[in-house]
């Protein structure tokens, strides 16, 4: 285990704690840790924005998503869903990969799979879950990442987060559940399975922190699909029934979540996590359950209670404590020494 770590941290040039988070103005960050030429500027501001939006987009597909298992197996929905993802971003990863200076390693593309294979595991672990158990047990059960993800990082790089972290994630945990409704009916073997995939999720989310710090997010983006891709497809075809008929009923759905809620929201959570930590981009990452209330309203007419309301407040409130505590607790002036 320990050798496997190792491995892992030689991927990254310089641990996540020891990198000071972007300032609010702009600066110019290179795409790689080895003095890539290739730069772009992003705020710590317009990052959180960005892993703001891959929330929302995630919620908006949580029903298509959810339609489209009526109709076919997880497996066969992963695989065709990733491919399409792959497919999406991969003109990007090209153009990405001809402007860089330095080629990415063996060792990057290992770490991409390895992290490709942590979101396959996660997407396969809840929709699996989802057949035995409640939407409002699943969605809170996710949203259970939001604290493994600061957990993970002291663990396996000992990466310590800001301090409001801790407290803004429990409130965005309690929030999600006052979301749910507040509720929980008797855990099944379907939550178990939910559970497990909140530690994959989480873990895909420390790891694309930390390679981040010495990679292309798009290339990431693009490998981290493909591997998910070819898991899915494969043991679909072992296990699952090759239904045409049903893949063609649910071209839709497939087609949202493969280009929108994959390829683009997961670059936008690629993208974004190079200037903000992973800490911080599993709060942001968690509107996903705000929004999903949001859009069930606006186009499913399902009403949000007060108390979900009271939810929603705590999940916004934990985003702005993350965005703004940081910022003030810098600024914070010196004490006048006495005379």
């Amino acid at each position: 285990m320990e050798s496997a770590l190792s491995r892992i941290r030689s991927c990254t040039n310089v641990a996540e704690s020891e990198v000071p988070l972007p300032p609010a103005h702009n600066i110019a960050y290179s795409m790689s840790a080895e003095k890539d030429r290739t730069e772009v500027r992003m705020t710590r501001v317009q990052a959180n924005m960005l892993l703001l939006l891959a929330g929302a987009i995630w919620g908006m597909g949580f029903v298509a998503q959810s339609t489209a298992m009526a109709s076919i197996g997880p497996f066969l929905f992963i695989g065709i869903r990733s491919a399409i993802a792959s497919l999406t971003v991969l003109p990007w990863a090209v153009a990405e990969g001809r402007r860089a200076k330095i080629a990415l390693r063996r060792s990057d593309y290992l770490f991409f799979m390895v992290i490709g294979l942590s979101l396959f595991i996660g997407l396969v672990l809840q929709q699996i879950g989802l057949i035995t158990t409640s939407v409002t047990n699943a969605g809170f059960l996710t949203g259970l990442y939001v604290v493994m993800v600061p957990v993970l990082g002291v663990i396996l790089f000992r990466t310590w987060p800001h301090p409001v972290v801790w407290p803004s994630a429990a409130a965005c945990l309690a929030g999600i559940f006052l979301l749910s409704g507040g509720t929980l009916t008797a855990l099944k073997q379907g939550d178990l399975l939910v559970i497990g995939g909140a530690v994959f999720w989480a873990l895909q989310v420390v790891l694309i922190g930390k390679a981040n710090r010495a990679a292309r997010p798009i290339t990431l983006s693009c490998v981290q699909f493909a591997t998910s891709a070819v898991a899915g497809l494969a043991i679909a075809s072992m296990v699952e029934d090759l239904n045409w008929t049903a893949i063609a009923l649910t071209w839709k759905e497939i087609l949202f979540t493969g280009v929108f809620s994959s390829g683009v929201a997961f670059t936008l959570q690629a993208i974004g996590q190079r200037y903000t930590t992973s800490a911080q981009a599993a709060i942001f990452l968690a509107s996903e359950a705000l929004f999903a209330a949001l859009f069930g309203a606006l186009f499913l007419g399902e009403r949000v209670t007060f108390i979900g309301l009271i939810g929603c407040g705590l999940i916004f409130s934990a985003m702005m404590a993350v965005e703004l505590i940081p910022m003030f607790w810098k600024r914070k002036p010196a004490l006048a020494p006495a005379e």
